[in-house]
């Protein structure tokens, strides 16, 4: 189990660099809007995130 995990950490670390590495000024751009929204739209995104992520895991598992 903590294999996994490890793999599953690692490989979000992987794809969370692709961005900032292919496309640097749109990266930057993105944080330049996200700090405009508000607490509740940061949350709102971060929940549909998650639950994106957990509706995927039950499909594939």
């Amino acid at each position: 189990m903590s294999d996994t995990l490890l793999i599953a950490f690692a490989l979000m670390l992987v794809l969370e660099g692709l961005v900032p590495f292919i496309a640097p000024n749109a990266w930057r751009e993105t944080f330049r809007r996200l700090i405009q929204f508000s607490d509740g739209q940061i949350r709102f995104i971060g929940l549909t995130s998650m639950l994106v992520g957990l509706t995927l895991l039950m499909i594939f598992q």
